[in-house]
């Protein structure tokens, strides 16, 4: 699944074709991808002007002109591809249209854009954007890593008296909001972190100094577009690139990449999941 760097790629590539400009027509081309779509969804998008669009964890938020904002998450196999843009932001023209083009959008500036997710766990509604924030996937998430409310103080008050593993206490949305298996188990290699380690018996000055890392690693994914496992592509239909400096993920069984460590990345399953780690400088 999607999770940050990516959606926010994602949110970045569509912008300049869709920020001020008017949806001419909407085409949606069935009742439901996850959930059913809200009533009468492609009479409400059309002929709206896209305001701005923002990211909120691991969805992109559409705030329109009728003060209604579109919810997008892409699930697990979900694209959004962009086609025709007259500005030359992108190369492709127009596709012939395909079996899983879910919605499509067409833009006043030529462009179009389209949701296409073969195994349609992606999701989309529309709410009042005065109430964005209470909307049932929202109103319960934490804060953004990337944002002011995400500091030291903060991550070591979360995570204080949890006797749950740290990894699974930073995947847990309530905590910091977008964050999955791949960038936790990249930061905790960067800080020195055991994943096993428990949340609770971290310092707060470990816990602190876990903030910039996570920073940096979601920035430098964002930078690299993402990183691209099986079905992500970037809104121009490039992959992502940061895959290639993963230091531990999907790694089991190379050396560490750390100059002075001799250990083996090993793998170990937590809550369903993969975690990848060094079991010598990851304490």
């Amino acid at each position: 699944m999607p999770e940050l760097p990516e959606v926010e790629t994602v949110r970045r590539g569509l912008e300049p074709a869709m920020t001020g400009f008017v949806i001419t027509h909407a085409h949606v081309n069935r009742p439901d991808l996850r959930w059913s779509f809200p009533e009468r969804m492609a009479e409400r998008l059309t002929n709206r002007r896209v305001l701005m669009l923002r990211r909120r964890s691991k969805f992109i938020l559409a705030d329109l002109s009728s003060q209604e904002t579109l919810l997008i998450h892409l699930g697990m196999s979900g694209r959004i591809l962009i086609s025709g843009d007259p500005l030359g932001q992108f190369a492709h023209d127009h596709p012939a249209p395909e079996k899983h083009d879910h919605v499509v959008l067409e833009m006043e500036n030529g462009a179009r854009i389209t949701f296409n997710d073969p195994r349609r766990f992606g999701a989309m509604d529309l709410i009042g954007t005065d109430r964005a924030e209470t909307h049932a996937l929202l109103h319960k998430l934490g804060p953004e890593p990337l944002g002011n409310q995400f500091d030291g103080p903060y991550l070591a008050s979360a995570l204080m008296g949890r006797n749950t593993p740290v990894k699974s206490a930073l995947l847990d949305q309530r905590i910091v909001a977008g964050l999955g298996n791949i960038y936790v188990c990249e930061a905790l290699f960067r800080a020195g972190i055991s994943p096993m380690r428990r949340a609770g018996r971290i310092s707060a000055k470990r816990a602190a100094g876990l903030v910039p890392i996570i920073r940096e690693v979601l920035t430098d994914a964002i930078a690299a577009g993402g990183s691209s496992l099986r079905d992500f592509r970037q809104a121009d239909g490039e992959l992502g690139y940061f895959q290639h400096s993963f230091d531990v993920y999907g790694r089991e069984g190379e050396s560490c990449r750390r100059l002075d460590c001799r250990g083996t990345i090993r793998r170990k399953i937590q809550s369903g999941r993969s975690s990848f780690y060094c079991p010598l400088c990851q304490r």
